[in-house]
């Protein structure tokens, strides 16, 4: 080794270091699962389980008119099968409907609801919803207004044709809206929410397993001692980081792959942007998390400490503030200037930019510099702290 330069020799030491926690991985795997297998299986879980999309929700129907209208209308709430028809009741049981989970919304059909249509008039129904889960019951209430547009769209048009002197008898010279506003939803016309979770589930799984893969395994060779041995080689302290690091980036950019690959195969997620550009995201973002769970080992040098301090700093920053799951713009003030200092914010941004609608650098550089930013700080304080002696 005599005849390289300092540079040579360093990088010598630190593929060295790489090469001895690469044989680390493979006698634990244990590791392996960690970074690789748990991952796919919460994203398939989470794809699968945790859904805001409507499907097969409980309908009661109170039909007062029982005319070919209010059958018609029945009929368009349930035929895309969001809505599931499961009792025909009154009005006055729709809240006994609701106490015992029956049903989570009944449509109420007026009587002379085919009669007013038939003159020109408005048709009267309502729909009750149960509010006690928010979020579906805004659903709900979205989809029954766009179900109710399209209806009476139809029944005009039909009106039109076959009925237009009953209009002009009603006073209603009209038969279509003078004004009709269409909505286009673009990026995820079909608004599946695993498209939308996808992204943010990939994020907070790097997030979490980058941190717990450094803290665990590296505070674990200090419970062991094994750390002497560095101590008393000429391997400098930057040299050991970056040699230990080195694996677990390129288990982790594996890992990141494999996640995408998953959600573009398993739940159509799109791929719309740069790879590359995916990549490069994806291991700015890596170097800071596994940086993060490096600071994490240094301080603790105990393995149940470490993580804790890792699911404490990682699991539930990134679920949480990320915008992996709930939209930092609907976040108090306070919560949304902590997550600033998130990384996994601005990688769940980017990957929805990247995969979902094509965005790039020129977009989003701020979330790069932000990722790189964190990443050099978390790496300074660590590489400042690991300390060439034992505690």
């Amino acid at each position: 080794m005599s005849g390289h330069g300092p540079a040579a020799r360093a990088a010598l030491r630190v593929w060295a270091m790489a090469a001895k926690e690469v044989l680390h991985i493979r006698r634990d795997p244990r590791t392996l699962v960690l970074a690789l297998v748990m991952p796919i299986a919460l994203l398939v879980i989470f794809g699968y389980g945790v859904s805001f999309d409507l499907e097969r929700v409980p309908l009661a129907v109170a039909d007062g008119d029982r005319t070919p209208a209010s059958r018609a209308l029945v009929s368009a709430f349930t035929a895309a099968g969001e809505l599931e028809l499961v009792a025909r009741t009154g009005p006055e049981r729709a809240d006994e409907l609701f106490r015992r989970g029956e049903a989570m919304a009944a449509l109420v059909v007026r009587p002379g609801y085919g009669r007013d249509l038939l003159r020109g008039g408005t048709g009267r129904a309502q729909l009750l919803v149960d509010g006690a889960d928010p979020t579906t019951a805004s659903a709900l209430a979205a989809k029954a207004d766009a179900l109710a547009r399209a209806e009476g769209l139809r029944q005009l048009s039909a009106a039109g044709v076959a009925g237009a002197a009953g209009i002009a008898a009603g006073g209603s010279g009209r038969v279509s809206p003078p004004l009709e506003a269409r909505t286009w939803i673009r990026y995820n016309p079909e608004a599946r929410s695993a498209v939308f979770m996808v992204p943010g589930l990939t994020g907070f799984l790097m997030a979490l397993v980058a941190v717990l893969l450094t803290a665990l395994t590296i505070a674990g060779e200090w419970e062991r001692g094994s750390m002497e041995a560095l101590f008393a080689s000429p391997v400098g302290r930057f040299e050991v980081i970056a040699g230990k690091l080195l694996p677990y980036l390129g288990l982790g950019l594996a890992q990141l792959l494999l996640v995408v690959l998953v959600g573009v195969v398993a739940f159509d997620v799109p791929m719309r942007g740069s790879a590359a550009l995916l990549v490069l995201f994806g291991l700015v973002f890596l170097v800071g998390m596994l940086g993060q769970g490096l600071l994490i080992s240094v301080l603790t040098k105990n393995q149940l400490v470490a993580t804790q301090a890792g699911t404490l700093s990682a699991f539930i920053p990134s679920l949480i503030l990320s915008g992996a799951f709930f939209p930092v713009e609907n976040m108090p003030a306070a919560l949304r200037a902590l997550s600033a200092a998130i990384p996994a914010r601005y990688l769940v941004h980017a990957l929805r930019g990247i995969l979902l609608q094509g965005t790039g650098l020129r977009v989003l550089w701020p979330d790069l510099l932000a990722m790189t930013a964190f990443a050099a700080v978390v790496l300074a304080v660590a590489t400042a702290r690991f300390e060439r002696r034992v505690a």
